[in-house]
């Protein structure tokens, strides 16, 4: 019987996929100059995990390349090499062809050829450059130290009796090994039992194996890398013996059952909905603690045991138990609570993997822009909703391209500041929320440029006199860009109300704080999920509205002599020394039967980014938590309406965008 190891194969990609990160990692942390050997050696185990891996999996196209990039990098830890930026600069090339290569064979599309060879290509010249030939065409080999055998060697390869369990195939082993030169197999069936005792997914069989052939030992014991727990193995130097030319057969030509069941997947996998379908699968799927998991299903278990409470309460209910039933309810809702928690938490995860691109990006643009750069991240392991996570990349990686590219000055502009430029990336919770702080230690906002082109775009008006926070507001407006020439980096204009829009939609705000000379700080402030809200519950008429808690700051009852109407801002109560604006809901949404007497009513007082202003309600009727349901998805979008949710009355209620409420207030003043 035999194994179908294409089981494995998702697990392959994800795995793959995460020694790509780690290479890439590694190559941009490797100083030009001395090699250092531990950062080499975990680039190059990685390297050599997708290279076995793919070699177990058929794909030998990943297989051939990151031969190639094993072999620089075996030259680099053995000193034969040195570690230069351009080998590290071709090997960084070489992490995202590899990566692109992987995600064709995982879609089944087709390969760039032409980049792949134009890669080996270069590292084989720098191969070459140490007298260390590779071939580059084909079955992509490279000769590696200590010299070579001249005679070849004798391997002799005992697998265990588990080898096959874990997905490992010894006639791909050997195919491998054919591929270093003139192979000859000998089976040694000593180890086999009777029929009836035969376990089929045992390795009974061992083998003699005589390679002729230039091979290094290295080069050899590296094919059994991913074998050597799971066997006895033993490579000698071939003593020169005549062998019965009919008792020998070269791995190549055997044919094993493994690989018609990879060739049958092979065909399954060129099915385009097949392939549609499990790209989806994936990219939904996410990996959970252990821990967590047991905390879940330790909470189910409570769960029960409160289930069957009320189920022997309700078989035999009296009057007289009825404080029995309010404990049982009071144990389901904190039951119910517990578990929400806990399932959110399987939900969370942590912000490096947003934050794991920038370096690389850092690196490439700096270098492309001539500037020197330390990219500085902290609060990595911050963890937050999935689907915020998903988002929020896009943002993100615009703003620290602004601080690339319009942020950080030249080295010959940098005046008295050091010559590397400093760009921050943190990552903290506070409040109930993630905050993203993205920083820089440029040239900062420049506030004249940014005052003149509001005025040429008719956004301020002459003569008046406008804050720090409202002439950086005019940044986030379309178009507007105070850039002095256009790059393929940033600077035409649009980006940053696209930003600011991405982020809002996930219930976040943005700030801006900047120095002329000093540089800027932007602050995103998200919440944690999106699928649960804290909110409190408002009466506006004969409909009910829930205002998020963290948007609150208090709630006040008003005295009709300390609100004024102010020409052009609407509205306004005189509140703690400041003129705070008033938004009607029930003028709003058009409620009807609402109390429009502002002494008899209530203001929540509710802020969002940076700003406060004062929501006219009937009442407060309760705080709870609320599953968002998506309104643009079910009707259309709604200015001021961030989703909606069914109340426990059967009813729906709107869940209000402080954000959009803010800006309907400033667009009708």
């Amino acid at each position: 019987m035999a194994i179908d190891i294409g089981q494995f194969v998702q697990t392959f990609f994800e795995e793959s996929l995460e020694g790509l990160d780690i290479m890439e990692a590694g190559l941009l942390a490797l100083p030009p100059g001395a090699a250092d050997l531990e950062q080499i050696n975990t680039i190059f185990r990685a390297a050599h995990s997708i290279k076995g891996g793919s070699g177990t999996f058929g794909f030998k196209e990943v297989t051939d390349f990151t031969h190639v990039m094993e072999t620089l990098l075996d030259k680099m830890r053995e000193g034969q090499l040195a570690v230069t930026g351009e080998a590290v600069n071709n090997l960084l090339e070489s992490v995202d062809c590899l990566r692109e290569m992987l995600m064709a064979v995982r879609q089944n599309t087709d390969v760039d050829n032409d980049r792949v060879k134009d890669l080996q290509g270069r590292l084989a010249q720098l191969l070459e450059r140490k007298g260390a030939p590779v071939k580059v065409a084909g079955d992509s080999r490279a000769t590696v130290s200590p010299p070579p055998n001249a005679g070849g060697w004798l391997i002799g390869f005992r697998p265990h009796l588990d080898l096959m369990h874990s997905g490992n195939d010894p006639v791909r082993i050997f195919r491998e090994l054919a591929t270093l030169g003139d192979l000859m197999v000998r089976p040694d069936f000593s180890r086999l039992p009777r029929l009836a005792e035969l376990q089929p997914e045992d390795c009974y069989l061992a083998w003699e194996l005589e390679l002729r052939g230039a091979a290094t030992q290295e080069a050899v014991a590296e094919v059994f890398a991913w074998v050597e727990d799971d066997s006895d193995l033993s490579i000698d130097p071939l003593v020169e013996t005549v062998i019965p030319a009919a008792t020998s057969q070269t791995a190549a030509e055997e044919p094993g059952q493994g690989e018609l069941l990879l060739e049958r997947r092979g065909g399954d996998r060129r099915r385009g909905d097949r392939r549609g379908a499990a790209a989806a699968a994936d990219s939904a799927s996410i990996r959970v603690g252990i821990d967590k998991v047991d905390a879940v299903i330790n909470l189910v278990g409570e769960l029960v045991t409160t289930q069957s409470m009320l189920s022997a309460l309700g078989t035999d209910f009296a009057m007289d138990r009825i404080d029995k039933l309010h404990e049982a309810l009071d144990q389901l809702d904190r039951n119910t609570r517990d578990l929400q928690e806990h399932v959110m938490r399987i939900r969370m995860l942590p912000i490096s993997s947003v934050f794991s691109r920038f370096p690389r990006m850092v690196h490439d643009i700096s270098e492309k822009l001539g500037k020197q750069i330390d990219l500085r991240i902290s609060g990595e392991q911050t963890e937050i909703d999935k689907t915020v996570i998903e988002k929020i990349g896009d943002p993100l990686v615009h703003l620290v391209r602004n601080s690339l590219d319009h942020g950080i000055e030249p080295p010959a502009d940098r005046g008295n500041k050091p010559i590397t430029g400093v760009i921050t990336l943190n990552a903290y919770h506070k409040s109930g929320s993630i905050f993203i702080e993205v920083g820089d230690d440029g040239r900062g906002l420049d506030r004249e440029a940014l005052r003149r082109k509001g005025l040429d775009a008719g956004l301020l008006r002459p003569g008046e006199e406008y804050s720090d926070d409202q002439i950086h507001e005019l940044i986030f407006h379309p178009g507007l860009s105070t850039a002095k020439q256009i790059s393929d980096v940033s600077g035409r204009g649009v980006g940053m109300d696209v930003v600011r829009r991405n982020i809002q939609d996930v219930g976040g705000s943005i700030q801006i704080a900047s120095q002329s000379g000093l540089g800027s700080k932007i602050t995103i402030c998200l919440p944690l999920t999106l699928a649960i809200l804290d909110g409190q519950l408002v009466s506006v008429g004969h409909d009910c509205y829930i205002i998020p808690l963290l948007s609150i700051v208090e709630s006040v009852q008003i005295r009709s002599e300390a609100v004024n109407r102010v020409a052009g801002k609407g509205e306004v109560l005189r509140f703690r020394g400041q003129h705070l604006p008033i938004l009607r809901l029930y003028e709003l949404f058009g409620a009807e039967e609402a109390v429009n007497n502002l002494e008899k009513g209530l203001l929540v007082v509710v802020e969002a980014d940076g700003r406060q202003v004062g929501l006219f309600v009937d009442d407060l009727q309760g705080q709870q938590q609320i599953s968002i349901k998506s309104l643009e998805k079910n009707f259309r979008r709604v200015s001021g309406v961030a989703g909606a949710t069914i109340l426990g009355d059967g009813r729906v209620g709107l869940i209000l965008d402080i954000s959009g409420l803010i800006r309907v207030n400033n667009a009708a003043a």
